[in-house]
């Protein structure tokens, strides 16, 4: 079964995109994940902060 996701409040820093959803639970979830073809990097956060400094650092290896 797929994860029915909702993002808002979605914002890109460089190559990767930071937004905020519930999950299957109700709790709030923040993911970061970058969007550049072969790079597989995505993460969930408990905050806000996390996600985008995870953007902020991340080093694509493709680009």
């Amino acid at each position: 079964m797929t994860a029915n996701r909702r993002f808002r409040n979605v914002t890109r820093i460089g190559p990767v995109q930071v937004a905020t959803s519930y999950d299957g639970r109700g709790r709030e979830k923040h993911t970061a994940a970058c969007t550049a073809p072969r790079c597989n990097f995505s993460a969930d956060y408990d905050s806000r902060a996390a996600a985008e400094l995870a953007a902020r650092t991340h080093r694509c290896p493709v680009c």
